[in-house]
Parts: structure tokens; sequence; C-alpha cells
């Protein structure tokens, strides 16, 4: 029987997007530390790594709380 929301998979959204932000961090933290061992970080790449490891522990928890308790907890 279809929820509130349809015939949602809170569990399969909650892995999805605990991965994609760890991910995220993981991905941003190699990149940065190997354009800093070659010597070819710019300004504009570190913004963008920096970034990426400070949302990726953003989106993580973002998306346990959201898909893990809040959704489940109103259908």
């Amino acid at each position: 029987m279809p929820g509130r929301y349809g015939d949602a998979d809170y569990g399969r959204m909650t892995k999805g997007g605990a991965l994609l932000g760890g991910a995220l961090f993981v991905a941003g933290t190699l990149a940065e530390y190997g354009l800093h061992a070659t010597g070819g970080a710019t300004e504009t790449l570190n913004t963008v790594f920096l970034t990426m490891e400070f949302l990726g522990p953003v989106i993580a928890l973002i998306s346990v709380v959201v898909f893990g308790i809040v959704m489940p907890l109103t259908e």
C-alpha cells in the first residue's frame, strides 16, 4: 500500500545520500592534497575542493535526518 509520498524507499535514499556526502568529502580531500603535492593548486580549485569537504558531511547528515527519521515519521 503506497504511503503519503508514494512508494518511497527511505532506506535506499538515506544510504544514497550518506554515500554521496561521504564521496564528496573523500574526493575533495584527496583532490586538494593531490593538487598541493603537485603544486598545481589555484585559488579557484582550492575553493571548490574546500567546499566539497564542507558540504559532504552536511549532505550526509541532512539526508540521514530527513530520509531516515523525518519522512518515515510523517507517513
